[in-house]
């Protein structure tokens, strides 16, 4: 299916916003994380994070620490970042290279880049130890296009089929090309799902982000119909303005896959539970949700260019860093806002318009009442 050829989304015409205990009750948000985040597809980064054997980055997700690390094969593993002895915490620093061993502090077990227990100092004279029987527990791992994702419970679907038709559709950004520019980290007192459906609507554009809403009209939009793998559309350039930045002008390439009608628009997709992902012309910028408390998630935003553009002399990504800095903070306002209200005892589900099909979409997908 061409971008041409997307489908229109719909919705009933009586559709109401969730109850408010989906953003509020805390017993409902760890039933959440089981579902969507230990038992799904958790995005967690980028392949170029651990570019060689031992290296390694952590990362929380619903309380659990991971551990993601290149193997000597060549792969990217997820370990529960958990000693096989006592319960250790094996790391504590946010990323670095293993040597070939991942090496417990407290008693000095050591276990392979594969996650076997290859020393344990002081139990080989246990007559029924056996080193086979004590490897670290793993998490299910898979790389898509540059991005790396976990499945802790490793019981969820293959990836591709958790993407659909979205590899072949985004192939012309050649994403796994790309390179990170800039990296800014905001943390938001605000349920996740907020954050989503935020993200996946425009018609709070003119009266919250005048700076968007000059580079490209807000009823431009046109969704597809939301999946269980993930929801969005995309949205048209205005005339004259040539990609998302301050002045919409181009200071570098556009992506050299794109087609001229790629060039004149930006797709938002989230792929479900917690990656925004944003395809512009010259550059691809990254949202990882990581809810953190029923109130509060944090964001790691990413801003990935080509590396011919970065290798210029003049290279900067703050063109694009800077429009999207005042456009976050201004969501993150908004998002803090409506946390506050649905914690409410006034607060009823509201009505969506016809241009808030996606969210009546995922709220569909989150409901446990039907």
């Amino acid at each position: 299916m061409s971008r041409d050829e997307m489908p229109r989304a719909s919705l009933p015409a009586d559709a109401l916003s969730l109850p408010g205990r989906y953003y509020t009750d805390p017993d409902h948000y760890r039933r959440e994380m089981e579902r969507f985040f230990l038992g799904g597809w958790a995005h967690v980064g980028r392949q170029e994070e651990i570019p060689s054997p031992g290296d390694y980055m952590l990362r929380e997700v619903a309380g659990e620490s991971l551990i993601l690390v290149r193997g000597d094969d060549g792969d990217p593993h997820a370990f529960f970042n958990v000693c096989r002895h006592r319960g250790t915490r094996l790391c504590e620093a946010a990323s670095g290279n293993f040597a070939g061993y991942i090496r417990c502090p407290y008693h000095a077990w050591a276990f392979d880049l594969s996650g076997r227990l290859v020393a344990a100092p002081q139990m080989d004279d246990l007559p029924h130890f056996r080193r086979e029987d004590y490897p670290l527990v793993s998490a299910a791992v898979a790389a898509w296009d540059g991005h790396v994702f976990v499945n802790p419970s490793g019981n969820s679907r293959p990836l591709p089929e958790h993407l659909g038709c979205l590899p072949e559709r985004f192939r012309p950004w050649g994403m796994d090309q790309l390179r990170l520019g800039k990296r800014t980290t905001y943390d938001v007192a605000a349920n996740w799902k907020l954050l989503i459906q935020n993200y996946s609507e425009c018609l709070h554009c003119p009266g919250v982000h005048p700076a968007l809403q000059r580079l490209t009209h807000f009823l431009s939009g046109e969704n597809e119909p939301a999946n269980d793998g993930y929801l969005g559309g995309r949205m048209s350039l205005r005339e004259g303005i040539e990609t998302l930045t301050m002045d919409g002008t181009l200071r570098r390439p556009c992506l050299p896959g794109l087609s001229e009608a790629d060039r004149r628009m930006v797709l938002y997709y989230a792929i479900l539970p917690n990656l925004l992902l944003s395809l512009h012309p010259d550059y691809v910028m990254t949202h990882t949700l990581y809810p953190r408390a029923v109130n509060r998630t944090e964001i790691v935003c990413e801003w990935h260019f080509h590396p011919e553009a970065m290798s210029a002399p003049d290279f900067s990504p703050e063109d694009a860093a800077s429009f999207w800095d005042l456009t976050n903070r201004q969501d993150w306002h908004v998002c803090e806002q409506m946390q506050l209200g649905v914690g409410s005892v006034a607060y009823r589900p509201g009505p969506y318009s016809s241009r808030e099909d996606l969210l009546h979409g995922f709220d569909r997908l989150v409901r446990v009442d039907g």
